[in-house]
């Protein structure tokens, strides 16, 4: 972070009163965590329900920060220091302000990217496109909420000419809080499906949060959509903006061919790609494409970006270890992501074919129902034997238990059939391990 604001500005863009230091202090970056804080630092106290940055001020101080912005109510301004405070009604909203202005005070275009699964990898590809084209900047690991959208924002330098930002929700509403500060020229949804239920209650809620992206586009922005999801599919006649659709629908503005290589058809011309990608990632690419497109890069650049293009860690990622062919898939799950998941397990050609599958979380009152449905997808893939572990991923060990082909095993922790599944990794067998974040089932991987 290379920034330029004189506490002037600060203050005045975050709606702010300053007291003490000078006006014309230049803030070149913003610290939120204490542990880390270096003399001439500018500290910003965070607030929110469960935590209260404020508390850390003291300590900031000693290690030498020469600004700090806290939230004005409650607060009183230490005495004895040289530091200059700006005190604001809201840190949170006092950080997107200024990430706002940097942004609207940038020349980059911006493409921002959401959906229930494959915004990170759309956003990788997407990234890796652009980086042909020029100097690219996007948010990093999982900086895609309120406040990692921000401070993805402030990353921007003069010398990027496009940014890519991936917005992820938990709520309705997320994704407008975090859409407006971005001001996309290219919006990205890539699919809606089942995922933290528990606060949507319903994919009609995730389609109306997704879809607030749209609403937030730069003028004569281009809205990029999957003409694949009967949700989706709706913005062909609900939206009236510029929008490019991508899918393997016939009606699907860039289609992608169901071919073995990476091929699609956009404003009747083809495009071939001797790259191998799974189903679920041709719709990332023919998304990151159909992105790419209106942004305005060539054919070429598309290329050269796709074949740079390495998956991330623990994103269906394949590691052999001991003479087995293990597909990590760790980061997250979530119904639609974990039937993928099967579905390429089901697919591979050695055996045996072993899943070993933890609970995918914030489903609400359907987590039962879809942790039923793991279990139907195991059988309907011919997966040999099942690891099961977790509170929720009872309801499937409930079916599979007396399933006919499958042997399978579960507890509420990996560590009471860790030595089981040790056995059952035979050389040559391949073995899909995925769970919810929050499981840490890469750590299965690192003690077998």
């Amino acid at each position: 972070m290379k920034l330029n604001f004189t506490l002037r500005k600060l203050t005045e863009v975050m709606h702010g009163k300053q007291v003490g230091g000078s006006p014309d202090t230049v803030v070149t970056s913003f610290v939120t965590d204490s542990r880390i804080v270096a003399p001439g630092d500018a500290f910003i106290a965070l607030k929110g329900e469960q935590f209260d940055a404020r508390q850390f001020i003291g300590q900031v101080l000693e290690k030498g920060a020469n600004v700090v912005i806290a939230q004005e109510e409650g607060f009183t301004v230490p005495t004895n220091t040289k530091a200059a405070f700006i005190l604001v009604p809201d840190t949170k909203h006092a950080l997107q302000a200024i990430a706002k202005y940097h942004r609207q005070h940038s020349t980059l275009k911006v493409a921002a990217i959401t959906g229930s699964n494959g915004k990170s990898t759309t956003k990788q590809m997407l990234r890796a496109i652009c980086q042909t084209a020029g100097e690219t900047v996007a948010n990093v690991g999982n900086f895609n909420n309120q406040f990692g959208v921000p401070f993805s924002l402030l990353e921007i330098q003069p010398k990027h000419k496009f940014g890519i930002f991936e917005l992820g929700a938990s709520h309705p509403g997320d994704i407008e809080e975090t859409a407006r500060l971005a001001i996309p020229d290219v919006a990205v949804i890539t699919n809606v499906s089942a995922a933290h239920l528990a606060c949507f209650k319903d994919l009609e809620t995730v389609y109306k949060t997704k879809t607030e992206i749209a609403h937030c586009l730069n003028k004569g922005g281009t809205l990029v959509y999957n003409a694949d999801n009967e949700y989706l599919a709706r913005l062909k006649k609900e939206f009236t903006g510029k929008q490019i659709s991508f899918g393997f629908a016939q009606s699907a503005d860039l289609r992608v061919l169901d071919t073995q290589d990476f091929s699609f058809i956009y404003q009747g011309k083809a495009f071939i790609l001797q790259k191998h990608f799974e189903r679920h990632d041709k719709l990332n690419a023919a998304a990151a494409c159909a992105a790419a497109f209106a942004l305005g890069l060539s054919e070429e650049n598309i290329r050269q970006g796709l074949l740079s293009f390495t998956p991330m860690p623990m994103r269906l990622e394949r590691i052999d270890k001991k003479g087995v062919h293990f597909i990590l898939d760790c980061y997250n799950a979530n119904p639609a992501s974990m039937q993928t998941a099967l579905e390429i397990l089901g697919r591979e050609k050695s055996s045996p074919k072993i899943a070993v599958l933890g609970d995918m979380k914030e489903l609400g009152d359907t987590s039962k129902d879809y942790h039923r449905l793991v279990a139907h997808h195991v059988v309907e893939n011919g997966i040999n034997e099942v690891f099961l572990a977790g509170p929720e991923m009872h309801y499937a060990y409930d079916i599979l238990k007396t399933a006919s082909g499958v042997k399978a095993h579960y507890s509420l922790s990996s560590k009471a059939w860790l030595a089981d599944l040790q056995k059952a990794l035979t050389p040559g067998a391949v073995c899909l391990i995925k769970a919810s974040r929050s499981m840490r089932f890469e750590n299965i991987f690192k003690e077998i």
